[in-house]
């Protein structure tokens, strides 16, 4: 009797310190099989082996899904993998797969791993929805935290609207985004062309979460995509972020050459600042907005979203050749405004600093009419200059140099002197007789 009354409190001790130690984290697989596993969409091949999940390519037949049994919304997610080198894959989280939404096609967020040369392990994509969130260029420093034929060790926090990313201990993505609150964890095997190659491996071990008592870890340097409408996060503001649009008010702009916001042209409206159109059944005299406050060197971030066939663009540095003559990001549809066509080698498309360096940018990261669009604007104080469109630079020059120069000569503005060259000037949003929205304005000084 005392010997079986020593071992149940040692058997109560081990329990207990097991709990302590445990920490709240769940195994999310047991090392043996694949219970509380289901697979989805493609037919690559799941199997265990040395207690790891293992999953293999097959020729022709779309992305495959290993899916947990159970959704999951707030969670801390901890994984090892080692994938082939010529594979690509990725990790769902907060992903949806219901038989009346497209077939049951999973579709959601998902973390990037990608061991090719581009190096975007750590990224999230969208699946089958509004592709990349968060690239890789937008943090450039993680990028060779990925380790090739190795394990590498994956950690993805959601706490409300916060999804951050860490690989191997470094911080990569953060997003704030509510489409999803909650969805199933998926192992993805991607799809391979029926000329491929089948039979390439990536596995899975110690894939673990945390449900309860979770705390967003802080990761001060990483930049932030914002997804949520005329936010400011506690991260960006700590970074030297702030408004330029409340989604409210017109306050902090003002008509170009005037002290107030125009009476036409211009509204309030869902959030957004839109233009209204000028046509002939409905006349606007619109004109262009530009902030109230100037600026040198600077960091804008900007959404948009334009109406099928319009024109319309972010102006920079004004002043030398008018108050609304300046260098301009510009804003069109690519596909139905005749500007796309005009100018030089498609320096009037989306994204191109107008009538001078054309945007060089794939279409899988250009939205079209009537879908949002993240512009950015990056003047550093040494005069170099980018433009950035949905998460990818397109458009690098360094104002002031003999290459600008030569630009500006062959250009619309040549007889403009010292076009572009101002010391500092407004933000202006252009009026270009088209409805065009702009929505999460948000600047920083450099």
């Amino acid at each position: 009797m005392r010997k079986i009354q020593i071992l149940s409190a040692l058997l109560l001790l081990v329990s207990v310190g097991s709990a302590k130690n445990n920490d709240g984290w769940v195994s999310l697989f047991n090392g043996k099989d694949l219970t509380g596993w289901h697979q989805l969409n493609g037919q690559a091949k799941y199997h265990v082996e040395k207690g790891e999940i293992v999953g293999t390519t097959v020729s022709d037949t779309p992305n495959s899904f290993l899916a947990t049994d159970k959704d999951y919304g707030d969670f801390i997610l901890e994984l090892d993998l080692l994938v082939a080198n010529e594979m690509n894959s990725g990790i769902q989280f907060r992903s949806i797969s219901k038989p009346d939404v497209m077939n049951g096609r999973v579709h959601g967020y998902q973390c990037e791993v990608d061991p090719s040369a581009r190096a975007w392990s750590g990224g999230i994509y969208d699946e089958a929805r509004r592709g990349w969130l968060y690239t890789g260029e937008l943090n450039p420093a993680a990028k060779p935290a990925f380790k090739l034929e190795q394990w590498n060790h994956y950690r993805i926090e959601c706490v409300g609207n916060s999804i951050r990313t860490w690989l191997n201990g470094v911080p990569v993505a953060y997003v704030l985004d509510d489409m999803t609150p909650s969805g199933l964890i998926a192992l993805q095997v991607h799809a391979i062309g029926k000329d491929d190659q089948p039979g390439k491996q990536i596995r899975w071990k110690n894939i673990r979460i945390k449900t309860t008592d979770l705390k967003a870890t802080e990761t001060p340097d990483v930049f932030v995509v914002n997804l949520l409408p005329n936010n400011l996060s506690s991260a960006e503001k700590a970074q030297g972020w702030s408004l330029l649009f409340d989604g409210k008010t017109s306050n902090g702009w003002k008509a170009v050459n005037q002290d107030q916001f125009p009476a036409e042209g211009w509204k309030v409206t869902d959030g957004t600042l839109m233009t209204m159109p000028n046509r002939p059944e409905t006349p606007v005299k619109g004109t262009d907005i530009v902030t109230v406050d100037k600026y040198s060197a600077f960091e804008l971030q900007f959404e948009f979203n334009f109406a099928e066939g319009a024109n319309s663009g972010v102006k920079y540095f004004l002043g030398n050749g008018g108050p609304g003559i300046g260098l301009e990001y510009q804003v069109l549809d690519d596909k139905r405004h005749p500007d796309a066509k005009a100018g030089v080698v498609g320096n009037r498309t989306m994204g191109s600093l107008y009538d001078l360096i054309p945007a060089d940018k794939q279409e899988r990261f250009t939205k079209g009419a009537n879908e949002w669009n993240i512009g950015r604007i990056v003047v550093y104080p040494d005069n170099h200059i980018e433009h950035w469109l949905n998460g990818m630079k397109v458009v690098e020059y360094v104002r002031g140099s003999n290459i600008y120069k030569a630009l500006v000569a062959r250009s619309k503005y040549a007889e403009f002197k010292d076009f572009g060259m101002v010391k500092e000037s407004p933000i202006m949003l252009q009026y270009h007789n088209d409805q065009v929205k702009f929505r999460s304005l948000k600047i920083r000084k450099l």
